[in-house]
């Protein structure tokens, strides 16, 4: 096995989590304070996610032998940020986290469920995620009309490094955004101190508290995009390049690490979609043999950048929130125009596919049920019924 290590996969490997964590980190701490989550519990919350999806990113790579990539939810943190608060507050989104990782698990090992969630017609699911979406891809446009001065140096860097090299820029954005925060800002007095102390990592127990309202509104809808957009489109990279896992007990490896984390406040583990190509491509090594270890040094930068978590949130707390909401919205850009491009792409599920989006992006909650879940039970409904009316015509 040590045989298989390479510089090559080392470098790639860092590589692949610095990428991930820079290009998303935003979205969680968004994601988790949109639930009600205070700036310790979102670094707690950060902090275990980052390690626990590095240490079930060596744990899978090193039994399988297989590049296999994992990372948190992006377009789940993105939920949490459109769902806002529920009945029981942050302590009732950590219970919906449990509930969401126990049905990855279960996914994971019964067929039916399985089978079920890959049944969800993928019209519905992409145009649900570019629902979430669509309200972070306006930040940026936001934060130029806040501050041009502190907007606009994030936009163009994000957009000058894209048209170069699309996977560097999102962190050539958040380097922007460092700077400006660095210059732009007033900085507290006491902020050094406090920055070193926040050194120091702190985990934040949270105590899970379990209600409907949270279940509906939160579990379940995070539970389908995290398998939807992160877990099964993870499997098809792996696919493309070649490597053939059995997927059901990847899927409950990272439920079983997701319900490890979420009493610390992360909120979900899968498998990585896009920087899993990196780990598996080429470029990771020419012998596809030992391209495993690039996830494997991924899974370790990871678990650094979690012990590091307390440092960057207390430095990112300095910028207004609109500035933290442009990175994010930046950084999904892409997810949206993809996840929006498959919603409509196919005639006969446009329309189902429209009302989808529509009425989960207007961010409307009924009965304490966030619009993302009633987007896909009125798109279901407008699609069972086109379909009904072709049989019958």
């Amino acid at each position: 096995m040590l045989r298989d290590f390479s510089v090559q996969s080392l470098f790639m490997g860092a590589l692949t989590a610095f990428v991930g964590f820079a290009s998303s980190f935003a979205v969680v701490l968004h994601g988790l304070t949109g639930v009600g989550a205070s700036e310790v519990q979102a670094a707690a919350g950060l902090m275990a996610l980052s390690i626990s999806l590095g240490v079930c990113g060596i744990v899978i790579s090193l039994a399988t032998r297989l590049p296999v990539s994992i990372a948190w939810s992006t377009p789940g943190a993105a939920l949490l940020a459109s769902s806002g608060g529920v009945e029981g507050g942050f302590n009732a989104a950590v219970g919906a986290f449990l509930i969401c990782g126990f049905l990855i698990v279960v996914a994971g090992l019964w067929k039916p469920l399985g089978r079920m969630v890959s049944s969800i017609p993928a019209a519905l699911a992409n145009a649900m995620l570019a629902g979430v979406l669509i309200g972070l891809c306006f930040a940026p446009v936001k934060a130029i009309a806040f501050n041009p001065l502190f907007g606009l140096p994030i936009v163009l860097a994000w957009a000058i490094v894209g048209s170069v090299n699309r996977l560097y820029a999102v962190p050539a954005a958040l380097l922007a955004f460092v700077l400006v925060l660095t210059f732009g800002v007033d900085m507290p007095a006491d902020f050094l101190a406090n920055l070193s102390s926040a050194l120091v990592p702190r985990a934040q127990f949270v105590f899970p508290v379990f209600n409907a309202a949270a279940i509906v509104s939160i579990a379940l809808p995070l539970f389908i995009v995290t398998m939807a957009s992160q877990n099964i489109p993870g499997i098809a990279v792996l696919k493309v390049n070649d490597f053939h896992p059995n997927p059901g007990p990847l899927f409950a490896t990272t439920g079983l690490f997701s319900m490890m984390s979420a009493p610390f406040g992360g909120h979900a583990v899968n498998l990585a979609a896009i920087t899993a190509a990196m780990c598996a491509g080429p470029d990771s090594h020419p012998d596809r043999g030992r391209r495993y270890w690039s996830a494997v040094n991924a899974g370790i930068t990871y678990v650094v950048f979690g012990l590091i978590a307390g440092v960057v949130t207390a430095f990112v707390g300095l910028a207004p929130p609109v500035l933290i909401e442009a990175v994010a919205g930046l950084a999904l850009i892409g997810a949206f125009s993809s996840s929006a491009m498959a919603a409509f792409a196919e005639a006969d599920t446009r329309e189902a596919a429209a009302i989808t989006f529509l009425v989960t992006a207007s961010g409307i909650s009924f009965a304490g049920v966030s619009g993302a879940f009633w987007g896909l039970i009125a798109g279901g409904l407008m699609l069972a019924l086109a379909r009904f009316a072709r049989r019958k015509g």
